[in-house]
């Protein structure tokens, strides 16, 4: 049997010493913003290029975590996912959430996108403006949080990857009427 004293002493052992058992690195992070805007005009109806750039966009869309992405896909519905699905077990990757969607005019999607597994916020904004060619397309990037230099230019780069020389001949090619529905 343990005395008073001894739990006393046991007790302020832990309170004292304990602590340092426990200790971690603590790294400083770089915290951050910035947003990035791109237009490009393309050849089809607000709709269609709604269309064109939700449901299935491995038609365009060429990032991915997995070498060869089974699906890969926006549910274009408040509270749907930007989903890359790797195999038939369903594994994969949730890469951002839509929280707003309004076929033909605007599409917003929250998620870490390529900076999965950084303490970074990204909302990604479409915007589907009416123009005499078709449609103007405005994507606006927003990103917060922990940022390294540099990264504003590589999502610059690879946002105008995407929509020039992805998305453009995507729509010019009539490819997007045949995608899988």
């Amino acid at each position: 049997m343990i005395s008073t004293r001894g739990i006393r002493f046991l007790a302020i052992s832990i309170v004292l010493f304990f602590p340092a058992l426990l200790r971690g690195d603590v790294k400083e992070l770089k915290a951050g913003a910035f947003e990035v805007q791109k237009e490009v005009l393309l050849p089809a109806s607000p709709e269609k290029v709604y269309d064109a750039v939700t449901g299935d966009i491995s038609g365009w869309w060429d990032h991915s975590f997995s070498a060869k992405p089974k699906r890969l896909f926006i549910e274009a519905k408040p509270g749907g996912g930007f989903w890359e699905i790797f195999n038939d077990a369903g594994d994969g990757v949730l890469h951002a959430t839509v929280n707003y969607a309004e076929r033909g005019k605007r599409l917003r999607f929250t998620g870490p996108l390529g900076f999965s597994g950084q303490a970074v916020t990204v909302v990604t904004t479409y915007d589907f403006l009416p123009d005499p060619v078709g449609t103007k397309f405005r994507m606006t990037c927003n990103v917060s949080g922990q940022i390294e230099d540099g990264e504003d230019k590589i999502v610059d780069a690879v946002w105008q990857h995407f929509l020039v020389e992805r998305l453009k001949p995507y729509i010019e090619s009539g490819d997007y009427l045949k995608k899988k529905k």
